[in-house]
């Protein structure tokens, strides 16, 4: 089976740093695919779990291992999750990075042999890679995706509605509060405009609409909603002010101060239609802890939010 014409590069902290090691620093690096390429990629903070031509293996700090027999993969930092053709299991992660999937597994759940949508949903429910791994969905409620932030979820309907629940605290659910939600509930401000696609970072949510449209909410500390941040104006100044060698930052009065601050997003609690340049158009969206990168109807990709590890 050839593998697809493409390339992977990736950003940020590799899994070698993570471990200790020397990396080959923060990119953009290629993902060395080898002669059977790479379809598929599903990244953690000191692992990645990719599918190649000859099925899942597990890359970490310059080890690999192959993963026969399972085709899909959920990583965290704690479990892995694997989907097969007759179930799904969990083990923990140290054990799925030795490759070491003959001992006892976490969590498994038996599985209907057909084709079933892409984790983290499951017949009946969605699965996290974290105890207590399966959570059922209310009864009638159709997805068409689903994705995992660090404290909430998104849900994407059968109709292009938005559902969202778990912590609210950055406002990531976009209810226009800061409140948690038990279940999912629907995201009233997107309400008759059909989505696409959903995306959850770590705090903050995406969604980008069937005329291409990107809306996002939650969390801004970082700059990830593509908002003013008053962390990243802190740090331009912060640049500029060490550039400049004797240029000193001139003092503000209180009234100055709070006017700058009120010009600033920390958290948007409702979802917020994004302007990109030229009117582009967006066809994917994805969302890292602190960061945004979509894909553009002509193909190209821009990136925002936290950049300390050069992923934004």
């Amino acid at each position: 089976m050839a593998a697809p014409a493409r390339s992977w590069l990736v950003f940020g902290f590799s899994p070698e740093e993570a471990a200790g090691e020397p990396g080959p620093g923060p990119g953009p690096w290629r993902l060395e695919a080898g002669p059977e390429g790479i379809f598929r990629v599903w990244p953690a903070w000191s692992y990645v779990v990719v599918e190649t031509g000859a099925g899942l293996e597990v890359r970490s700090a310059g080890l690999r291992r192959r993963l026969p027999g399972w085709a899909e993969a959920l990583p965290s930092e704690t479990h892995l999750v694997l989907r097969g053709p007759a179930g799904a299991r969990a083990w923990r992660r140290e054990a799925a990075v030795r490759g070491a999937l003959q001992d006892e597994p976490a969590w498994s759940r038996a599985l209907p042999p057909e084709p079933g949508q892409p984790l983290p949903l499951l017949p009946g429910g969605f699965v996290t890679p974290r105890p207590p791994f399966f959570t059922a969905l209310p009864a009638g409620l159709r997805a068409r995706r689903l994705v995992l932030g660090t404290e909430h979820a998104l849900l994407l309907g059968a109709a292009g509605e938005v559902f969202t629940w778990g912590g609210g605290r950055h406002g990531q659910l976009g209810h226009g509060l800061l409140e948690s939600e038990l279940q999912p509930r629907l995201v009233e401000a997107l309400a008759g405009v059909p989505m696409q696609a959903v995306a959850a970072g770590g705090w903050h949510s995406a969604s980008v609409s069937e005329a291409g449209d990107l809306y996002m909410w939650g969390w801004n500390e970082s700059g990830q909603l593509a908002l003013p941040s008053k962390a990243l104006a802190q740090e331009r100044a912060q640049n500029e002010d060490t550039g400049a060698g004797n240029t000193k930052l001139m003092p503000c009065s209180r009234e100055q101060s709070a006017a700058k601050d009120a010009a600033f997003i920390s958290i948007q609690a409702f979802p917020a239609l994004l302007d990109l340049p030229q009117d582009l158009e967006v066809t994917a969206v994805s969302c890292g802890s602190r960061h945004t990168a979509v894909i553009t109807r002509g193909g190209e990709l821009y990136t925002w939010g936290w950049a300390n590890q050069d992923t934004g």
